[in-house]
């Protein structure tokens, strides 16, 4: 094989990432942050769970790129474990498309293929067929690649040493080992049965031989899922381990059906002039056999990767921590999913922010209610916790923002930041009201009982408001209506709390530094009611269906 053949097969295995790449990438454009719903509508029961799986893992050619999704919705919170059993099940059968296609050799359409997709992509003026053009492209691109590699390794059947290594791999464990490694190192199992394909075809190895590299492929693939799940939570882990366990479990039964069994000369059989479709077969047949011997088992296998990596005290400590953002660089490589993953995880964190917030609200009323400091540690502690959250949050926004691809998208994290700095600014407001109780001893202050029933009053409505905004998942015309509406409330109690602060002054039925304090709190009660309509407006705008 001499240096143009290896140069030719690289220049081929890069095609084929890359096309893979786009396929995906498009899906993500197109399907952005609506991959939520449409997962939430189809993982209902476990057959629709498959196929949802197989259909996603067959339009991007990649059940590496699914099951990265899988984990990343995991552990941001969008999907339970028991409903990611079903999508990996559906993506191990979805990735054996790509072998079929091969399997067809529609390689010689691969250019036409490739030419309309860019065509959609240049000419056709609407974003959604831009999308379209991206996916079909990458397909057209995905098969030139094919063709590459294939041309390449003919030169390989002349070589004895490469024909003598092939024949080895007819040793289960080497056969295994050897398809999982390689599969590890390109991170593709439908790049490493394409290769196998394109080898089978040059006559350099046949099914006997090839047929433990194949299922050590399956295995091999798991690499990309447990690569994507380091830094992630437990429940996402465990998506990976199941992943791991289905292809290791299929992997050992058709090894010893192989071995014990004429199943290798069956498959033959069935195609017997088509190297490259007996693999395709092969890896179909494995698939297939095993999400139907597994299926019944989906529950107990989540169950057994939760007792195999079981939840730990140190992790549900209290700490200053993300829950639902995994704290990994966001890369420009977007896989499908990354939108619905991120907005997803964004959103539920600042639903754990606006909960603090409104805690720290309440306490700091009910503090200067009872006339103490006892509340005021918890408070601070609150608002530290906000604080760290929006940093990282509005951090975490402004790396990702740099590589979002779809429009709408894009608007809502623009939202969620401005949401975030909102959140921290009520924090703020609640701190200034807590803290006014240290003059209450140092200077014997107190306020009089109307005072303290307005000061009552403020309490509530200002949890009410903070409470609103932190519970919604959308945001209707009547719901923003009812946020204008308290907001409008707490500027009217305002002007009406002031007047009768003065007539209490008139009556010296108040101290000066009772006033001061008391005129103080009203601001900070007014500047509340303002952040808060503040990210109802954002959510209005935002049109948000998280």
């Amino acid at each position: 094989m001499g240096f143009s053949e290896i140069l030719g097969l690289l220049g081929g295995l890069a095609l084929f990432l890359y096309g893979m790449q786009m396929m995906s990438s498009g899906l993500e454009a197109a399907a952005g942050n609506r991959m939520k719903q449409i997962l939430e509508k189809l993982t209902s029961n476990r057959f629709l769970g498959v196929a949802v799986g197989a259909a996603i893992t067959a339009a991007v050619q990649s059940s590496s790129a699914t099951t990265v999704m899988v984990v990343g919705f995991v552990n941001s919170g969008m999907m339970m474990l028991k409903q990611a059993v079903w999508i990996i099940m559906g993506a191990n059968i979805g990735t054996t498309v790509t072998g079929q296609l091969i399997a067809l050799d529609i390689g010689a359409l691969a250019p036409l293929i490739a030419f309309i997709g860019v065509l959609l992509v240049l000419f056709v003026k609407k974003v959604k067929f831009h999308h379209l053009g991206q996916i079909i492209a990458g397909l057209g691109i995905l098969f030139i690649g094919m063709e590459m590699m294939s041309s390449s390794m003919l030169p390989l059947r002349d070589s004895a040493a490469f024909v003598q290594l092939m024949t080895r791999f007819s040793n289960p464990l080497l056969g295994i080992l050897a398809g999982m490694l390689f599969t590890a190192v390109i991170q593709s199992s439908s790049a490493s049965v394409g290769i196998l394909q394109a080898l089978a075809v040059s006559g350099v190895i046949g099914l006997p031989n090839a047929v433990f590299v194949l299922f050590g492929q399956n295995i091999g693939t798991c690499i990309t899922a447990v690569l994507a799940s380091i830094g992630t939570s437990r429940s996402a882990k465990r998506a990976t381990i199941i992943h791991l366990m289905f292809n290791v479990i299929g992997t050992l039964i058709f090894s010893i059906l192989a071995i014990v069994t004429p199943l290798t000369e069956f498959v033959q059989g069935l195609t017997p002039n088509n190297a490259s479709a007996q693999i395709a077969n092969m890896h179909t047949l494995f698939n297939i056999s095993t999400t139907l011997l597994l299926l019944p088992f989906g529950t107990l296998l989540a169950a057994l990767a939760v007792r195999v990596l079981p939840e730990k005290e140190s992790e549900t400590a209290e700490k200053l921590q993300l829950v639902f953002i995994k704290q990994l660089e966001p890369s420009p490589e977007h896989q499908i999913g990354t939108s619905a993953i991120i907005i997803n995880g964004v959103w539920r964190e600042l639903e754990r922010m606006s909960h603090m917030v409104a805690e720290s609200v309440s306490e700091s009323f009910q503090a200067v209610i009872d006339g103490t400091q006892d509340r005021l540690e918890k408070v601070l502690q609150l608002e530290d916790y906000v604080d760290y959250l929006n940093k990282e949050i509005s951090t975490y926004i402004s790396r990702t923002m740099v590589f979002e691809i779809n429009e709408h998208d894009s608007m809502m994290l623009s939202s969620f930041f401005r949401i975030a700095g909102n959140l921290e600014r009520i924090g703020d407001h609640a701190v200034n009201i807590c803290e006014y109780t240290k003059h209450f001893k140092n200077k014997d202050i107190s306020f009089s009982g109307p005072a303290l029933e307005e000061i009552e009053e403020m309490r509530n409505v200002s949890v009410k408001a903070v409470e609103l905004i932190g519970h919604m998942d959308s945001i209707s015309i009547e719901q923003f209506s009812e946020i204008s509406a308290l907001e409008q409330r707490i500027d009217d109690m305002t002007i009406s709390y002031r007047r009768h602060q003065i007539k209490r002054m008139q009556a010296c039925q108040c101290g000066e530094e009772a006033s001061v304090l008391y005129s103080e709190m009203l601001t900070d009660f007014e500047r509340i009611g303002d952040h808060v309509l503040n990210v109802g407006k954002e959510l209005a705008q935002a049109g948000l269906k998280v």
